[in-house]
């Protein structure tokens, strides 16, 4: 268990002010060595400033940063033991792929054989063997980033810092550096720490996930923890897609919506409150005609819309009982078959209990 070893990056009541605006809050994180964390979150929700206060770029007003049981909060960057690689890969246009690479070694006074080795070992890692010679602007997007991930690594750091390291890149190439950059850290062992706004990118990469808000972290967890268990509102909203609808928690485990009493998950409101129900559109089921079943939250909608997605149909569906809710869900494409589901249908769904959750409403 994590828990049972030291953290390997330790960050302890972390606050940031510029000027009178507070951008971090009493921020709190264990990062643990060899894990790939992502800071997720919208624009301008601390986690750059997060990435830059662990970095010794923008020194934090307040708190404690610890690195391999070392108190680094005060040390400037270049005294730190970090990697790191921006959105903008910042590469020097005058220096070739090679020379690129060799620039932080050659400041360390390592040997200059000792410096080619290492420079050809790191092309090699990152798929650019044959590239050394050139200089950035010969480069396509993806390879000036991974010509920018070997220079970050080229010193062989304790941490590995990435801020938007794709976000510069088209669908395509971003899809497929994600994999090339989680199989090298993988593969490296070196812990990683990314900021990124794609909540995509995170849940394909991350070992763990930090979400942020306005400062805060709202939820530390797994990918598969952050989408199937968010413990509020906004992480629910910002992580893919979910349905949200009005209700008054009746009980614990029961929530009126319209006319309807649902069996539920409460995540926030008290008895007789009123909260925001949510359910993700994967996690609507159909319901096949002449099935036996005990599942709960069965009732009928009509299907007023359907748009096909390649792997999959997205339904848009209302039944008036539900107080004029609609609910967005995602049938697979044996399920559309089987069922031959055409708009204006009417369809038997089931929403189970343990999915449809009640959040308090805004964030809570």
């Amino acid at each position: 268990m994590k828990e049972d070893r030291l953290p390997f990056l330790r960050i302890r009541d972390l606050l940031k002010k510029f000027g009178n605006f507070t951008a971090l809050k009493d921020i709190s994180l264990d990062v643990f060595e060899g894990e790939f964390v992502c800071f997720l979150g919208p624009s301008g929700c601390g986690k750059t400033t997060l990435l830059r206060a662990i970095a010794g770029l923008d020194i934090q007003t307040a708190g404690l940063v610890e690195q391999a049981g070392k108190d680094i909060s005060a040390l400037p960057p270049s005294e730190r033991d970090f990697g790191i690689v921006f959105q903008s890969y910042a590469l020097f246009p005058n220096l070739t792929v090679q020379r690129n690479i060799a620039y932080g070694l050659e400041n360390t006074g390592a040997a200059k054989p000792d410096i080619s080795r290492r420079v050809t070992e790191l092309l090699e890692l990152v798929g650019l063997s044959d590239q050394g010679p050139k200089y950035p602007s010969q480069l396509s997007g993806g390879q000036q980033q991974r010509v920018a991930l070997a220079r970050a690594l080229a010193t062989s750091p304790g941490l590995l810092l990435l801020d938007e390291p794709l976000s510069a890149l088209d669908a395509k190439v971003r899809v497929h550096l994600r994999h090339e950059v989680k199989m090298l850290q993988e593969r490296l062992g070196v812990t990683t720490i990314m900021v990124t706004h794609d909540q995509e990118e995170a849940l394909a990469m991350a070992d763990r996930i930090v979400v942020m808000n306005h400062g805060v972290i709202e939820q530390v967890g797994t990918p598969t923890e952050i989408y199937r268990d968010p413990v509020n509102l906004f992480v629910a909203d910002f992580i893919g897609e979910m349905n949200q609808f009005e209700g008054v928690l009746q009980s614990e485990d029961k929530v009126k919506v319209g006319d309807i009493s649902l069996a539920c998950t409460s995540v926030g409101p008290a008895k007789g409150e009123a909260g925001i129900v949510a359910i993700r559109p994967e996690d609507i089921v159909p319901v096949e005609t002449g099935a036996k079943t005990s599942q709960q939250n069965v009732l009928q909608a009509q299907i007023e819309e359907l748009e096909f997605l390649g792997s999959f149909w997205r339904a848009w569906l209302v039944n008036a009982k539900l107080g004029g809710a609609g609910l967005t869900a995602n049938f697979s494409i044996n399920a559309a078959r089987r069922l031959e589901l055409v708009e204006g249908k009417k369809v038997k769904i089931a929403m189970p209990p343990e999915r449809l959750r009640v959040f308090n409403r805004g964030n809570g």
